[in-house]
């Protein structure tokens, strides 16, 4: 692209002001001051100096609107009436927009808080349109700082619309986004129409269209737009989000601004999720806290899947099968069997694999007749370990260190096993857990006047409701469901040899906080932090050379510790159910085909009620919606009507619990806090695993969900592969 020399108001280009005049072109060197002329005009400014086509434009830069906040008029300030000539508005209508020094910046654009008039004719018009300016830094919250105002002429486009660098809601980096509407931009960037809508690669090649009213961009002008963004990022040094418009055929670009989406990367690997692991991580690691527990996960995944037949251990090499980020934790799906592919053909009619498979089965036999003899066995050496422990005050620092060690290998060990009874064990026998004792156990202890410290001492079952947490003490629910709703049923023998494996993968994870924390204490009475806290965030390599005196934390690092404690109060955003991580190390989320569009039955029948969003304190009757199932819920499943979660499974402790109590329950609905809005009523039906919008009367307004896929868990709870091995 060229920049434009003449045209509309082209004949102001030649103009140059003295560096302290209030009004100033496009091309003068004040322009490029965000200061003087706002981040809009500066943008513009340096885009047309680096070739890009703008429009031509004249700046009233900040010093009008200071002259004007002390007490000065418009038509006091002769440069008012300059900048009308300047920009044509003898001969052409105008347009007059904000530039204000705290727009289209990186950290926050303050798109549309500010006004823009357009077709401005006549003088008297056109302070009038400066005035509606100023004035709009009120609803902007802006009052107190200066803006410069933009004035370019008004245009006539055959099209216009909004270019993104990167897909604005991914953060995709190999994605570009186009909007289009016929007309003026205006009401697209006003949110009033959607307009039409083409998904580009990097090359410009359409990868998805959606077109409206008719509406479309011509293949030449959307190669040209993405070259314009890849010029713009250049010059930018990042991705812009442009407004453009096609003026007498030719592509003019109207404003740049940097992208405010955080940006992803490219999307790669495998398919993640945090549903099946949600429950044993509801909350975000700390760093320290990461390295004591996913490392074990991550090879007990891998084990559990060699060991069960269902993937080759030379399949699994150097595939992170578990995932940490910003401390929310996600399983590889595929891996898991969570996210079947459908098999090709050749893959069916493979006789290798028909072999590999018969080995399987075989192999899953025995499993099936050793594993409950071997589980028995483990939790009795971890029982026995834990008796003969010394309380954590009589150990000395280096032996707490230790002792972390150590708990990491019988936690990867304990989580192998446990995985392969869930692979192993009938999903649908049982329907009691460690966490419907633990509930029963915490109200009766509560009940008789004991304190949680007490409770936890007398009964560590009721661990299984406390998050796994590097603290002084294990957080329990602050509120407890009657203890005699229900007596304790029968269990299958699998069932509680599971539910045994589960209480002491927590039971180890909390002996591990509490070593940690106690070393957080030694070091700082020690003077080595300043803080127990910060012990959360050091790693195991740290943590050792500390409590060896072979390492002081200063400088930076100290830095770095004070800023993960900072960052350690701001809100965690929930990782999406399905995404794959890019090359940035950022989760993409993943739709499309092979997606579930609702979610997947957990049990409980079906009902009807009122949405809410509210965990902590919903009303009774409701039907909570949450990002997923957390095990401190539990309390309130007594008071809804069903449950929805953007992720979990249907053998996890808190969907369980909703069987007992018939609490129809869906799990995996993705995006379900935003399609299922606050007070909304729907239909749960929790075995087809089904949410329906209802209107007021109860009737199906058609809007629902999909049955399940057919690469959705079959209702026994077993794989096509399951049916196979037998």
């Amino acid at each position: 692209m060229t920049t434009e020399g003449g045209g509309r108001g082209g004949h102001a280009d030649a103009v140059r002001d003295a560096p302290e005049a209030l009004a100033v072109t496009l091309d003068d060197d004040a322009a490029v001051d965000t200061d003087r002329a706002g981040g809009k005009a500066a943008a513009l400014a340096v885009a047309r100096r680096h070739g890009v086509r703008t429009l031509s434009g004249v700046v009233l830069t900040t010093d009008l609107s200071e002259q004007v906040d002390g007490g000065a008029t418009l038509e006091d300030i002769d440069d008012v009436e300059r900048a009308f000539a300047l920009a044509g508005g003898d001969d052409q209508p105008l347009v007059v927009r904000s530039s204000s020094v705290v727009e289209d910046q990186g950290e926050s654009s303050a798109a549309g808080q500010f006004e823009s008039v357009v077709g401005v004719e006549g003088i008297e018009d056109f302070r009038e349109a400066i005035m509606t300016v100023l004035d709009s830094r009120v609803r902007a919250d802006a009052a107190d700082r200066p803006i410069a105002v933009l004035v370019q002429p008004a245009i006539d486009p055959e099209v216009a619309g909004v270019y993104f660098e990167v897909d604005p809601v991914t953060g995709r980096t190999d994605r570009r986004v186009i909007t289009v509407v016929e007309g003026q931009p205006d009401q697209l960037v006003s949110g009033e129409v959607q307009g039409s809508r083409y998904v580009l690669d990097t090359t410009g090649e359409v990868l998805e269209e959606e077109i409206r009213d008719g509406v479309t961009l011509s293949a030449s002008h959307r190669r040209e737009l993405v070259g314009a963004g890849e010029q713009l990022a250049d010059v930018f040094d990042g991705p812009q989000d442009v407004e453009w418009a096609v003026v007498d055929g030719e592509l003019v670009i109207l404003q740049s601004r940097p992208v405010t989406t955080e940006i992803r990367g490219v999307p790669q690997g495998a398919l993640f999720g945090p549903g099946p692991v949600a429950e044993t991580f509801p909350e975000p690691l700390s760093r320290l806290e990461e390295e004591m527990w996913v490392p074990p996960l991550r090879e007990a995944v891998r084990e559990a899947l060699v060991l069960s037949g269902a993937h080759r251990r030379e399949d699994l090499e150097g595939r992170e099968l578990v995932v940490a980020i910003d401390g929310r934790v996600a399983i590889d799906l595929e891996a898991a069997g969570e996210a079947q592919r459908d098999p090709s053909l050749a893959d069916r009619l493979s006789p290798a694999k028909r072999v590999r498979r018969l080995r399987s089965a075989w192999r899953i036999g025995r499993l099936r007749a050793a594993l409950p003899h071997l589980v028995g066995q483990l939790a009795d050496r971890v029982d026995a370990d834990l008796d003969l422990l010394p309380g954590l005050d009589e150990l000395s620092s280096r032996q707490l260190v230790a002792l972390i060690d150590r708990t990491r290998g019988a936690l990867q060990s304990l989580h192998a096993h446990e995985i392969l009874m869930g692979l192993l064990a009938d999903s649908q026998g049982g329907s009691f857990t460690g966490a419907s004792v633990a509930l029963r156990v915490l109200a009766e202890s509560r009940r008789d006047g004991f304190t949680d410290a007490e409770i936890i001492a007398r009964s560590p079952v009721v661990l299984a409701l406390a998050p796994p947490r590097v603290a002084p003490s294990p957080r329990l629910p602050e509120s407890t469901a009657d203890p005699d709703v229900a007596d304790v049923p029968g269990l299958p023998d699998t069932q509680v040899r599971r539910e045994t494996l589960r209480l002491r993968v927590r039971w180890l994870q909390e002996l591990s906080a509490q070593a940690a924390w106690k070393l957080g204490e030694r070091l700082a009475q020690a003077g080595l932090l300043s803080d127990p806290a910060l012990v959360r965030h050091l790693c195991l390599s740290d943590l050792d050379a500390l409590v060896r005196r072979r390492a002081v934390i200063v400088g930076d690092r100290l830095g770095e510790l004070s800023d993960a404690v900072e960052r350690e109060a701001e809100e965690v955003a929930p990782l999406p159910s399905r995404f794959r991580v890019s090359d940035l190390g950022r989760p993409i989320g993943e739709g499309g085909a092979g997606a579930p569009e609702g979610g997947t039955g957990a049990g409980g029948g079906q009902a009807d009620g009122i949405v809410s969003h509210d965990d902590d304190d919903p009303p009774d009757g409701a039907v909570l919606v949450v990002g997923s199932l957390r095990p401190d819920l539990g309390p309130q499943l007594g008071r809804l009507t069903a449950i929805v979660a953007e992720t979990g499974s249907v053998l996890s402790h808190l969907a369980i619990l909703a069987r007992e109590q018939s609490v129809p329950t869906v799990v995996g609905h993705r995006d379900a806090r935003q399609e299922l809005p606050e007070g909304a009523r729907v239909r749960v039906d929790g075995d087809l695993g089904t949410v329906t919008l209802l209107d007021d009367d109860g009737d199906d307004t058609g809007q629902h969900d999909d049955d399940r896929l057919p690469g959705d868990r079959q209702r026994d709870g077993e794989s096509e592969t399951d049916e196979e091995h037998r």
